[in-house]
């Protein structure tokens, strides 16, 4: 795991860090974990394989756009 530190927050920043660490009942290391983690990987993140079929599904299906191959277009691979 990599380690991060963070120089010169002010005090007033530290505090209000503290004060949420313990609402949340974290430590102040594991609070800043969990604000980098939802802010840089947030859960709505788009995850682009699904957007793809989502899209495909909204006009109804990609079965049409497969390309024909003709046989003995394509020669399997040897292994002799």
């Amino acid at each position: 795991m990599a380690v991060l530190t963070v120089r010169n927050i002010s005090e007033e920043t530290h505090r209000a860090l503290r004060r949420r660490a313990a609402e949340h009942g974290r430590s102040t290391e594991a609070e800043v974990r969990a604000i980098l983690e939802g802010t840089v990987r947030p859960v709505q993140r788009l995850k682009i394989g699904s957007e793809l079929f989502r899209i495909a599904q909204e006009v109804g299906g990609m079965d049409d756009l497969k390309v024909p191959r003709r046989r003995g277009e394509i020669k399997p691979a040897g292994f002799e």
